[in-house]
């Protein structure tokens, strides 16, 4: 199956125990109402805290086709919504019943450190992508069917990309 964002993006879902998931990373320019999300192009434009804002890897339109976009939290937290009509940003509990359904303890989910050892190889996708060998050798590599990316990331304060092809990370209610 799939689902549509408002600006045409066609997303794969997977299903993943009982729960099912975009099987991509968002790349929409628009919130659901239409009004377009503030696209930052200037590193040093970023750290707005009530404005919406979304870029681009290195600001290279081509890492949004194969990483999408990253988003700052008010972009998230908008009532006129960023995810496709339907769905939403995924709530914590939500990620946990994922993890657990992946392996992890219930102690594990509820650790607020770096958890899951083993589960993002089962969330990972696209080893090509990745710089992180100990990910990509783990014999459950990619075995959910998640596809996570390796989109890095962009620092909030200072408008500067990291980590690209090492990690990814996800915004939870």
């Amino acid at each position: 199956a799939t689902v549509t964002d408002i600006d045409g993006n066609v997303y794969e879902t997977v299903l993943i125990g009982e729960q099912l998931w975009m099987a991509e990373n968002l790349k929409v320019t628009n919130y659901n109402n239409g009004d377009p999300i503030t696209h930052i192009t200037n590193n040093g434009d970023w750290g707005s805290y009530d404005e919406g804002q979304y870029g681009v890897y290195n600001n290279n339109s081509a890492n949004a086709d194969t990483y999408g976009n990253l988003y700052n939290w008010a972009v998230v937290d908008d009532n006129r919504g960023v995810c496709p009509e339907g769905w939403h940003v995924p709530s914590d509990d939500e990620f946990k019943a994922l993890e657990m359904h992946l392996g992890m303890s219930e102690a594990e989910t509820n650790n607020t450190a770096w958890r899951g050892d083993g589960v993002g190889s089962k969330l990972a996708g696209s080893p090509e992508l990745w710089n992180n060998g100990n990910l990509v050798e783990n014999a459950e590599f990619g075995t959910s069917g998640f596809t996570g990316l390796p989109a890095g990331y962009l620092n909030y304060n200072n408008g500067n990309y990291y980590s690209m092809s090492n990690s990814m990370k996800f915004w939870i209610f």
